[in-house]
């Protein structure tokens, strides 16, 4: 007869049933400890962090730069600006002549300043041109160009504020386009600067604007007097541009201000 061999059921189960409590409890562990990897471009492989600080969205961060940089110029406002902005009644549309009449009594330069006009219009690309009532401060330089004109041009001179040219100067004055452009100076069809004949530069106007919006942004920034100026002159220059730009049909909204003072809503209407 051969061995006999004796097993112990009950043992043997019992030695599986802790093996596998023990698998089960490494493969938990194992799980809490990959759960704590975070594969980030740049680490490598098994590199653990345990925090990751997470980057606000763009909205939040434009939200946030937005509220920072109000409360930025909220502290930078000077006590002259607060003085004059604590005459404009907040939210009140003001008519023409109250608010020309208020922009003027809110400026607190020390030089004459601009009485300026800003504009929001429908839509981009907006243009008029409009010969105001009134000359929008002194009165401005007018020269024809000639060859006087080009020899101080060679020189560096600029003693006029407003240069007419015909077409047949007008090559003469390309060379200096750089120095012209910039300053608004060199003579175009659009603005009437261009004229067809020398005689026809006493019917040019110095009042004569060409208004436009901004290149991306439905916005028309003009000057309409100086401080210095009577009130009905700038009152008739500001209903001027109204008209040209088509009043209530094609602006949203209109502001009138000093160069230094606060901003006044005023009525299209």
């Amino acid at each position: 007869m051969g061995k006999t061999k004796t097993l112990y059921v009950a043992d043997q189960e019992k030695d599986a049933l802790v093996g596998k409590e023990a698998y089960e409890n490494r493969k938990k562990e194992k799980a809490k400890k990959e759960a704590e990897k975070i594969h980030i471009a740049g680490l490598k492989g098994g590199q653990r962090i345990k925090t990751i600080e997470v980057e606000p969205t763009t909205a939040q961060a434009a939200e946030e730069t937005k509220e920072s940089k109000k409360e930025k110029v909220e502290k930078l406002r000077s006590k002259k600006y607060l003085a004059a902005k604590s005459k404009v009644e907040k939210g009140k549309i003001y008519f023409v002549a109250d608010a020309i009449k208020l922009a003027k009594e809110t400026s607190y330069s020390s030089f004459d300043g601009s009485v300026e006009l800003h504009i929001v219009v429908k839509k981009v690309g907006t243009s008029a041109n409009v010969t105001l009532p009134f000359v929008a401060g002194k009165a401005k330089r007018i020269e024809v160009a000639s060859d006087e004109t080009i020899k101080n041009l060679t020189d560096g001179k600029i003693d006029f504020d407003i240069l007419l040219a015909t077409p047949e100067m007008m090559p003469k004055l390309v060379p200096f386009a750089r120095t012209l452009g910039p300053k608004g100076l060199m003579p175009n069809p659009k603005n009437g600067t261009l004229i067809s004949d020398i005689k026809k530069a006493k019917d040019f106007s110095p009042s004569s604007l060409n208004l436009k919006t901004e290149k991306e942004a439905p916005l028309i920034h003009t000057v309409v007097g100086k401080v210095s100026q009577k009130d009905d002159e700038i009152i008739e220059n500001t209903k001027a541009i109204f008209k040209a730009l088509g009043g209530e049909k094609q602006i949203v909204k209109a502001y009138a201000k000093a160069s230094m003072g606060p901003s006044i809503k005023v009525s299209i209407a």
